[in-house]
């Protein structure tokens, strides 16, 4: 977490009463409240969930008001803590990931958030259902089609500015803006409207890690009161809406909710993370035809001018060693230019060295070229192929399964430009006490050619290639 990040969460609430007092309850206290929400729970038709900064901080996300809050350090004229991961690969924590389970079982209806990391999202909460009050530090939005780009970067602006991209779909090309409120941005109607509209409807608005202090956001749980419903807060500090509330828990988040789950006799799923690339190689004749000028590009998946922020480096060498030079690519974009003969065809070895944060150190892909053949254009089921490659990571406990999605040509300037996916982080959460993932899945990866046949690699594509594992 940099400044630059505190900086773009400041304007959420007041500054005034930072460095709030932490309260916990006793034991057996903890336990029959977790027991008393878990029957509420159980009960409930239309259970809403109101979030802030502390669902996060499991996450290595600070919050604001607690002793090691952004604003409680910055009073007191104290360095910001240094993050353990950077921004843009934080992980849902089991909160999240309990949520999500619980709106696959039908219980859960809807999620209002206050937070911009994105993590609610980025978990599997299905986006009609949750409303991001203040915004989306990864989202960018075409206010001309109004189509969504979720990114795999943070958006480099706040305020609903214009970004530096544009809408993908041909018919519309409009410019994109960030979604990220700044001090003087109403809430949008977009977020505002659902986000009202069910706490309405609820019979548990359960809020937690929120001090409930922001307006207009803080006044929604309390629409459910005047409907016949309860407001549940789980905080660590006191807000003012507690005497309004049903049930008051101080405690951990994700301790209560493990507790909860247990209950429940729910399981927490596992957070799979699927993250994109491509492989574009340019090409063009030289005037006598004998040569071929090439350009290899290991870009972004989400445009030409956004960063591939998870991949640190590209090496890249030919399994003929003798014609060819091998090259460490170490800068974005990451890029190499050759020349080859027309006639010659080649295979190339990537080994693309991943990022802080990523479950999987490296990926080896052979990359088959002949400028002489046809390539063979499709374009499979995204959703079906994620799913396979997080079955697969779950049965085979670590991350790195791979595949690619789609392949297409451009006519001009001429060349092949080839998505693929891969499972960058494998976090498994245990209902316990503890606050923290118990297993951050890793393993050796395949080092693989193209697949065409749907989801994996064939046995007959695939070699087993050392590769090294984060700790």
């Amino acid at each position: 977490m940099s400044l630059g990040y505190a900086e773009k969460l400041s304007y959420i609430e007041d500054v005034g009463n930072v460095g709030m007092v932490e309260y916990f309850d006793a034991s057996h206290l903890l336990r029959e409240k977790i027991e008393r929400l878990a029957i509420m729970i159980k009960k409930s038709k239309h259970l809403v969930v109101f979030t802030g900064a502390g669902i996060s901080t499991s996450c290595g996300i600070p919050d604001f008001r607690g002793p090691k809050g952004i604003w409680t350090l910055q009073r007191e004229g104290k360095a910001l803590p240094e993050a353990s991961l950077p921004f843009h690969r934080a992980m849902p924590s089991l909160t999240h990931m309990a949520l999500v389970e619980l709106e696959k079982a039908g219980i859960l209806k809807f999620v209002i958030s206050q937070n911009v990391d994105g993590l609610h999202l980025r978990s599997g909460i299905p986006r009609e259902k949750l409303a991001e009050l203040h915004g989306n530090s990864f989202m960018e939005t075409c206010p001309s089609c109004g189509v969504e780009y979720f990114r795999d970067f943070e958006v480099e602006t706040i305020g609903l500015k214009e970004t530096s991209r544009r809408c993908s779909d041909e018919k519309c090309g409009g410019r994109l803006r960030d979604t990220v409120l700044d001090w003087e941005d109403a809430l949008p109607p977009k977020e505002m409207d659902p986000a009202e509209k069910h706490c309405k409807q609820a019979d548990i608005v359960l809020c937690l890690g929120t001090s409930l202090q922001i307006t207009p956001a803080c006044n929604l749980p309390l629409k459910a009161i005047r409907g016949g419903g309860k407001v549940v807060i789980v905080n660590l500090q006191k807000t003012p809406k507690d005497k309004k509330a049903a049930l008051v828990i101080h405690g951990f988040v994700d301790k209560v909710i493990a507790g909860v789950m247990d209950q429940l006799n729910l399981q927490i799923p596992p957070f799979i993370r699927i993250d994109l690339f491509q492989i574009i190689i340019m090409q063009g004749l030289s005037l006598d035809k004998r040569y071929v000028n090439w350009t290899l590009q290991v870009a972004s998946a989400h445009g030409q001018k956004a960063t591939l922020p998870f991949i640190r480096s590209v090496e890249v060498s030919f399994l003929d060693k003798e014609d060819y030079k091998a090259a460490i690519l170490d800068r974005q974009p990451f890029r190499l230019k050759r020349r080859t003969a027309y006639n010659k065809a080649f295979e190339m070895v990537l080994k693309l060295n991943f990022g802080d944060g990523c479950g999987c150190s490296s990926l080896e892909i052979d990359v088959p070229v002949d400028f002489k053949g046809s390539t063979d254009c499709f374009n499979f089921d995204k959703d079906f192929i994620f799913q396979k490659l997080r079955e697969k990571a779950v049965i085979e406990s670590k991350c790195g399964q791979n595949d690619v999605i789609e392949r297409k040509t451009i006519l001009t300037p001429r060349g092949d430009v080839t998505t693929y996916a891969i499972v960058t982080n494998l976090v498994h959460h245990s209902k316990t006490s503890k606050s923290s993932p118990d297993s951050r899945s890793n393993g050796d990866l395949k080092r693989r050619k193209p697949s065409f046949n749907g989801t994996g690699s064939s046995g007959k594509r695939s070699k087993v290639s050392k590769c090294k594992s984060r700790s």
